[in-house]
C-alpha cells in the first residue's frame, strides 16, 4: 500500500521514498506526494531522483488497488526495487489543479442540480449538470463564483464512516462517480458554510487562493445535461 502524503498535506511538493515494485505499467513507491488520476482530476507529473544522479521523468500517476503507479517517460533510466528516491511533483501544474478543483466545489453550490460528469485541467475545467429544461445565466454564475472566492472561505476536512456515508446520500452531488469509500471511512471536504461533499482530490486551504475565474461556454450536452466551463480570469 502506498502512503498517500498528499491526502493530509496537499501542499507537500517532495518526499523521500523507496521503490517497492517496478513493471511495465510503472513504478510503485512506499509513499508519495503524487496524486493518482481520479474523480476528474489528472494524475500528477514530475520527477523521481536517486542519490547516484538518475532522474526519471514521471508523465502521469494512476492508481492500481492500493498502489500508485508512477508512469515513467519513454527511455527514462531504470529503477530497481529498494532504490531510494526523492519524489517531486510539477508544483505549478498541481497547484492549478488544486485551485480548479476547489472552484468546482463552489460551482456545485451555485448551480442546483446533480453532477453527471466533469474534468479538471490546469487552464479550464468543467462540470456537467442534470438540468432538464433549465437555462443558466453565465454572468450570474461568474459573479457568484468570484464573490465566494473573494470571501475567502476556509476549507477543512471531516471523516465519516462508510455506514454514515450510506445514510447521508444527499451529500453526494456526483451521479457518475461514486464517493471514495471502501476503506472504512470517507473524507468530506467542507468549504466554510458554502459546500460539503465527499471528495478524494486535492484542494487549496481557502477560496481566496483560487483567484478570479470566469464562466466560458455553457453547452447543452443532450436533453438533460448542461455543461459549465470554468477558466481562470488572469
Amino acid at each position: 500500500m502506498t502512503e498517500e502524503i498528499f491526502r493530509d498535506d496537499a501542499y507537500a511538493r517532495t518526499c523521500e521514498a523507496t521503490v517497492t515494485a517496478v513493471d511495465g505499467r510503472g513504478i510503485v513507491l512506499d509513499r508519495t506526494v503524487f496524486y493518482a488520476q481520479g474523480g476528474g482530476q489528472p494524475g500528477d507529473t514530475g520527477f523521481l531522483r536517486t542519490a547516484d544522479g538518475r532522474e526519471v521523468p514521471v508523465t502521469g500517476t494512476v492508481k492500481d488497488g492500493d498502489d500508485h503507479l508512477h508512469v515513467p517517460a519513454d527511455g527514462a533510466p531504470a529503477l530497481n526495487i529498494g532504490d531510494g528516491v526523492t519524489a517531486e511533483i510539477d508544483w505549478d501544474r498541481r497547484y492549478k489543479h488544486m485551485r480548479m478543483h476547489t472552484c468546482l466545489h463552489l460551482l456545485c453550490s451555485v448551480v442546483e442540480g446533480g453532477v453527471t460528469g466533469g474534468s479538471i485541467g490546469a487552464q479550464k475545467s468543467r462540470l456537467d449538470f442534470d438540468l432538464p429544461d433549465t437555462s443558466l445565466d453565465k454572468e450570474r454564475i461568474t459573479a457568484e463564483l468570484n464573490r465566494l472566492v473573494e470571501e475567502n472561505h476556509p476549507l477543512s476536512t471531516e471523516w465519516i464512516t462508510d455506514r454514515e456515508m450510506a445514510a447521508q446520500a444527499d451529500l453526494v452531488r456526483t451521479m457518475s462517480v461514486k464517493p471514495p469509500s471502501g476503506a472504512g471511512r470517507v473524507r468530506l471536504i467542507k468549504v466554510g458554510d458554502v459546500d460539503l461533499q465527499p471528495c478524494g482530490g486535492t484542494h487549496v486551504a481557502s477560496t481566496g487562493e483560487i483567484g478570479r475565474v470566469r464562466v466560458g461556454k455553457i453547452e447543452n450536452k443532450g436533453k438533460h445535461n448542461r455543461r459549465v466551463n470554468i477558466l481562470f480570469d488572469e
